[in-house]
């Protein structure tokens, strides 16, 4: 009888690894091989002759790092990168956790109603999201200029908002929360419905402000949850790239480069294709990063235990 619970005991550890296999096993399949591509890429000096010809490319070692990191103008696309990762995080994740307060204190109609809006701007493209916004800032025909105008004081007609790069880039971070908003606001209305109302009711009875409430009440129970949702909302953002290039026509300026956008544009439109492995790569190794201090955050909660 023992023997037979201890042999239970010794296979039943297996169990999750056999139902995940076949996920990390596509996954090895579909990113394994582009990876391990890339990285040696990046240690190689590729152009356009060997890529037509077939031939393998000479070693460069270090050079292509050497070279992107000894260029001021890598380093001022990571700071941008990292800033507007930020930015658009945090606005994602303040007005996801709005969203979720609000649709879980409204009636159920009207939360259905919110929750099919926010499913059909989740299902919306990219393509036909950037359009959207781009007639809405137009620089003849936007929206936004038309209304603005109505203001006192305010005249916007024929505003260019992609002229200053900080103009442009508040357009492109409505552009990406707008469609990142939906999986944080759903997300975050689930975690909101696993808090015990009766904890919330204990609270508000013995004195404690909304706030309070929020702070020392909702907010332990929602951590693990909050905590994925922003460092998902932090990695999709840092890899930006559909949003800019369709925002700017396929042809960003320098001012709107991030590390994306930058490598694409030194593998493909520069040809230079070991130097854009390369920054691709250091965009991978910062993500990496991130993901680390993730599963640690995730591992002090014991959401991993």
């Amino acid at each position: 009888m023992s023997a037979d619970r201890g042999g239970q005991q010794r296979r039943r550890p297996l169990l999750p690894y056999l139902l995940i296999a076949p996920t990390v096993l596509a996954l090895v399949l579909v990113l394994g091989y582009p990876l391990v591509d890339m990285v040696v890429l990046s240690f190689q000096d590729m152009t356009r002759e060997q890529l037509f010809s077939g031939e393998s490319p000479p070693w460069a070692g270090l050079d292509q790092f050497t070279r992107i990191l000894g260029d001021g103008f890598f380093w001022r696309v990571v700071g941008r990168t990292v800033l507007f990762t930020a930015v658009t995080t945090v606005f994602t994740v303040a007005l996801g956790l709005f969203t979720a307060q609000l649709m879980h204190r409204v009636s159920p109609w009207v939360r259905a109603v919110i929750a099919g809006v926010l499913v059909t701007v989740w299902a919306m493209p990219a393509m036909v999201a950037a359009s959207i916004f781009r007639w809405l800032f137009d620089t003849d025909y936007g929206v936004t200029n038309w209304v603005l105008s109505k203001l006192p004081g305010v005249d916007l007609t024929h505003h260019n908002w992609f002229i200053d790069p900080w103009q442009g880039f508040t357009v492109i971070v409505a552009v990406v929360v707008w469609g990142s908003l939906p999986f944080a606001a759903i997300t975050l209305r689930a975690a909101l419905a696993q808090v015990p109302p009766e904890l919330e009711e204990s609270a508000i009875l013995d004195g404690a402000r909304p706030f309070q409430v929020f702070r020392h009440v909702t907010l332990p129970v929602i951590r693990p949850v909050l905590l994925m949702v922003t460092t998902l909302n932090a990695i999709w953002n840092f890899g930006v790239f559909n949003q800019i290039w369709l925002m700017r026509g396929g042809q960003p300026e320098r001012e709107y480069y991030l590390l994306g956008v930058y490598s694409f544009i030194e593998s493909f439109a520069v040809n230079r294709y070991s130097t854009g492995a390369a920054i691709a790569l250091v965009t991978v190794v910062l993500l990496l990063a991130g993901s680390v201090v993730y599963l640690r955050q995730m591992l002090r909660t014991g959401e991993l235990e």
